[in-house]
């Protein structure tokens, strides 16, 4: 069996989060609907890219299934110095503990990918909170640090999926530039996509397993960097403070005006 200590900041996160649970439950119960709705008429988005002046763009890698290409990715990684961001689903941490802290060891962003990879939007908001703390749980025991980056499997969400990930005290993260390397293109398709599609804050979505990402890794980093453009993982691409993220899910600072 296996105990976890939690320090004060964490009782209080999961605290907040099993109350947003048992009021969504008892939504349910009563016959008023399957979740807690947000406010009438506002449509949560999620962040797919970043307002900055700054020639600054993020890579981020969703592991879900297998593991045959995540080392040599850090490798590839490690070679240019960039530091990139991984979304990790529960149950490929429980496979793969050691990639896990090796991700994390390596200084790169390790988020979460839901504990299951299930579509998020079928389930209640209490459904939503318990698997994202779950996952949660697996991955700080892992890394030591706790996830504040989440991103929704197969980019599927609504508002409860939102504003539940927001109440966990973590941002939910899409992406403005699809690599589409899980549809197999070629390496060069891979860096000309990408390419052509960057701009400023982008986050791009790359994976641990699709075939031709290794191999197109290399010329996606030389390709982004010979634009002008420095990666950083989203954990540092991210706007600190109060935001809001406007219609087409770009992240602006939110002002007192």
């Amino acid at each position: 069996m296996n105990f976890y200590i939690f320090n004060r900041k964490q009782i209080i996160k999961i605290t907040v989060c099993a109350v947003m649970a048992i009021l969504s439950l008892l939504i349910v119960f009563s016959g008023l609907g399957e979740s807690v709705p947000t406010a009438a008429g506002e449509r949560k988005i999620p962040i797919y890219c970043v307002d900055t002046p700054e020639k600054k763009v993020s890579i981020s890698f969703d592991a879900a299934w297998g593991n045959e290409q995540t080392q040599t990715l850090l490798d590839i990684l490690d070679e240019y110095n960039v530091k990139a961001t991984f979304f990790l689903v529960g149950m490929w941490a429980d496979k793969y503990p050691e990639s896990v802290k090796d991700i994390a060891l390596a200084g790169h962003d390790v988020g979460s990918h839901s504990s299951v990879h299930d579509h998020m939007t079928q389930h209640t908001v209490g459904e939503i909170i318990d698997d994202t703390m779950r996952c949660n749980v697996k991955l700080r025991t892992l890394t030591g640090k706790e996830p504040t980056l989440y991103r929704c499997p197969y980019g599927d969400y609504n508002n409860d999926v939102v504003q539940s990930v927001n109440d966990c005290d973590m941002y939910c993260i899409q992406w403005d530039v699809d690599s589409l390397d899980w549809k197999d293109p070629s390496p060069d398709e891979i860096v000309s996509r990408i390419k052509s599609k960057i701009t400023n804050g982008s986050i791009i979505l790359m994976h641990n397993g699709a075939k031709n990402t290794p191999e197109a890794l290399p010329m996606v980093i030389e390709a982004i960097q010979s634009e002008g453009y420095e990666i950083v993982p989203i954990s540092e691409l991210l706007i600190k403070g109060s935001y809001y993220t406007d219609s087409t899910g770009k992240m602006r600072r939110k002002t007192d005006a």
